[in-house]
This record gives C-alpha cells, structure tokens and sequence, in this order.
C-alpha cells in the first residue's frame, strides 16, 4: 500500500486550536435549560419515527485508581473500592429509569464501557453491572452488535478478560500511549510492554474479534526514536485499530497536566516528525489511515465502513454504529437522542441527588434546529467520507447546496490551493494529504465557532 501524503511545511501551516467534532454544535455550546423534562420529550419523539433507531448505550466509570498526568477525561482518583460498589446502586437506578423511555422493539446494538477506567470494578461488578443492562434493555443478538470496553491492563484479574468475553463483550481497546519506561515515567503510568502484551494475548485467546490501542505522540521525553520502538512494539502486537492522537498541553485547564514540565515536552518539530513516521509505519505496514488519528486493517470494520460510506463519528468517535440513538449512563455521560444533545451532572454528588429524587440526571444539553442538522450532517461526511456530493443534502434538506453554503465554498479556495480538497460544481473531494486536516475542513461550515460563552482551549489540529 501507497504511503499516505505527508506534506510538513502544509501542517505547520494549519496547526491550530480547533474542535474534534465528536458532535455539532460542540459541547461548549450544551444548555443549562436543557434538562430532565427536554430530554424525556425527546426520547418519547424518538420512539414515535417511522423507522424508529436501534440503541447504543454508554456507560462511564468514572474511577481510576492513580492519576496520568496527561489525562484530560471526566474521572474520580480513589483507592477506595466500595465507592464503586456504591456508584454500581445509581447505575441501576438510571438504567431503570432510561429503559423505561424507549420502545421494547428497540435493540441495543452497541454497548461501549468507557471511563475513567471500567476495569476499576472487579470481576462480579463488571457481571452485575452487563447484566443489570440486559435486564432494562433488550439486546440485540452478539452477531449483531458490537460490545466494547476500554481496559487499563494495570487493573486486571487473572480472570477479568475471559469474564469481559463471556459477557458478550467482542471489541476491547487498551490504553498504551508509549512503551518508554522515561515516558511512562513522566506521565505517571508505569505500565511494562509486557504487561500489554499478555493482555492482547489474553484478549486473542478469548476471542474477541476487533482490539484497538491508544497510543499518544507529543509527551515528556518522546524522541522520533523512542516513539519507533513503541512502533515496533506495536506492529510486532498487530491490532485491528489504532488510535495516535496529539497530546494536548492545557495545563491552565486540566489541574494534572500541571505536574508535566514545558521543558520536557518534544519541540513542535519533533512532534511532527514523529507524527509523519507514525503516518508512514502504519500504513507501510498495511492499514488504512480512516481519518484524523484512526487506522485501520483493510479487513476491519471501520476500513470496511470508510469503503461503504457507512463511518459515523459520535462521542465515543469514528464508529460503525452512528445511526443510533446514544443513551448515556453516569457520572458526566454525554448522549445524543432523536435530534438532542443531553449531558449529565459532571458532579458526583449532583449525580446521586438527582437519581435519588427519582429524577434523570440531566445537567444540560442542545436541540438542533434545522441549519444544525444540516451543518452536523456535512461535517459528519467531512470527517468520514472522502466526497462530499451536494444532491445528497439537496435532497435531504430541500436546499440549493451552492447558493446555501455560497460563502463557505468561497472560503475553501485557500485549501483548495494548497492541495487538501478539490471543489466540483457539483461535489468536494477530499484528497489523502487532506485527511490529517479533516478538523481544518469541518470548521469551516461550523456556524458556532467563536461564538462560546465561555472562553474554550480546543487542542491543537495537528
């Protein structure tokens, strides 16, 4: 397989602060009168489509036992194991509550477990916690949906793999960010490529069908040579996803990044040197690079879902289950249900009040009037697809795409110049140097963008 293009002086030159468009509008534009009364109005529409949507539930751990100086994610620092078995007792409860909201015809098809760290809970939680979910929900069968959970291979049992599979779990995603022990030093997670490698042995041997690694570039002390033999780690391990995404220094906003020296952090040079020989190794070695930080092998689901026009982007994000209602569990749990964004309290004592007053924790969120749905629906293709072809919105939002986005397509003539799309009179195509600046392209049609009430520190594109 060709190398995807990788022009340096192109991505010196976008580099910059921007949205990851996990969603649209963006989180920071959520509303506090968005609330329980919203949110059930919307769930009950939802049913009431002609061709109601399958679910997809999320449900956030929140717990870590020690504190990654990088880790920018909602999440609960405590060596206190009967926290969890406490936050176990509200999960249910909400479970309980949403589950009376949605039609009995309506299968949950994805199911993700995120956090925090899910593996927090022990073996006889993480079985309470999927059946309790069977029992609210009606689950599709396993040759239908996907299951997944993230795992810090430092919070394993012997036997929590095996029990992850045996409850239907088939896709399993690590966190590595890099095999350096100076590295792993620097951002407090000691965790031995060893201890890696016997989790993806485990995983294979349990037979989960898709594994997907985190690995992060732009840390303390990462060289182009260190980052390569995480590479070489990595390819020797062969798993069907990677994720490489840009750490993003905020030390102003997340507390913990503050313990990490300016110092020690790779120049902007090394950075995207490392970046462009991550670009080149993964796909020398055969996968398919499906946009922004995500790769694939050719036989993957995402590879296959990028050839079919199937992608999706959601909260979680690229995915091959976006034509899903996302039903959201816990603490800070951000859902999208018929045309609603809804988050919960991101405060664990908001969370428990509210589930004890017998009401769904929702905090805030968005419905999307008519030019949202638009603008999401051609971001989304931005992200996922590679051609953009204007009868399609034409068709689905009875509009004239030219005279509708007239000064948009006047403002990607610069990008056009410098290789990253071509416009047609009647389509956009990405091209392959493009697709490391997908987030560049979207923000272009973000109507939103500079209009936050509060002040937001987006990371970096590149």
């Amino acid at each position: 397989m060709a190398a995807t293009p990788f022009d340096a002086a192109l991505y010196r030159k976008y580099d910059m602060p921007g949205p990851r468009y996990t969603s649209y509008p963006t989180a920071p534009h959520f509303r506090s009168d968005f609330g329980e009364a919203a949110y059930r109005a919307e769930a009950a529409a939802s049913n009431e489509r002609l061709i109601p949507r399958s679910l997809s539930l999320y449900v956030h751990i929140p717990f870590c036992e020690s504190l990654c100086y990088y880790c920018a994610c909602s999440k609960i620092i405590t060596r206190r194991p009967e926290k969890a078995a406490v936050y176990l007792d509200y999960l249910e409860r909400e479970l309980a509550l949403q589950g009376e909201l949605f039609d009995a015809d309506r299968l949950v098809t994805q199911l993700h477990l995120g956090g925090g760290t899910p593996t927090y809970l022990d073996d006889a939680q993480l079985r309470r916690l999927v059946h309790a979910v069977s029992r609210y929900f009606p689950v599709a069968p396993e040759r239908a949906r996907e299951f997944s959970v993230e795992v810090d291979p430092r919070a394993l049992g012997p036997e929590t793999i095996s029990v992850l599979r045996d409850l239907g779990m088939n896709r399993i995603s690590l966190g590595v960010q890099d095999v350096d022990p100076t590295v792993q030093r620097a951002i407090n997670r000691i965790q031995p490529a060893e201890q890696v490698e016997d989790t993806i042995r485990q995983a294979r041997r349990s037979g989960f069908r898709s594994i997907n690694l985190d690995l992060i570039y732009g840390l303390p002390h990462q060289t182009l040579a260190g980052f390569d033999t995480t590479l070489d780690a990595v390819l020797g391990w062969r798993p069907e996803r990677l994720s490489v995404y840009n750490y993003a220094h905020l030390p102003s906003r997340v507390k913990a990044q503050k313990l990490i020296r300016n110092e020690d952090l790779p120049s902007p040079e090394e950075k995207l040197q490392i970046l462009r020989h991550t670009v080149e190794r993964l796909t020398d070695a055969g996968y398919r690079f499906i946009g922004m930080d995500h790769f694939a092998l050719p036989d993957d689901g995402l590879a296959r879902a990028m050839d079919d026009g199937s992608l999706q982007r959601n909260f979680q994000g690229y995915s091959t289950h976006g034509d899903c209602d996302l039903v959201a569990l816990g603490v800070s749990g951000i859902g999208m249900v018929g045309d609603a964004y809804s988050q919960n309290s991101s405060h664990l004592n908001a969370y428990y009040r509210a589930l004890d007053a017998g009401r769904l924790p929702v905090q805030r969120g968005y419905r999307l009037d008519g030019d949202d749905l638009l603008r999401r629906a051609l971001i989304e293709a931005i992200m996922c697809r590679s051609t953009i072809r204007f009868e399609h919105f034409e068709v689905a939002f009875d509009i004239d795409f030219r005279d509708y986005f007239g000064r948009e397509l006047e403002m990607l003539a610069p990008m056009e110049a410098d290789g990253l799309l071509q416009r047609y009179p009647d389509r956009i195509e990405i091209r392959p140097v493009g697709r490391l600046l997908l987030r560049n392209i979207a923000m272009i049609f973000d109507a939103y963008l500079g209009r936050e009430q509060v002040v937001v520190q987006y990371s970096r594109t590149v």
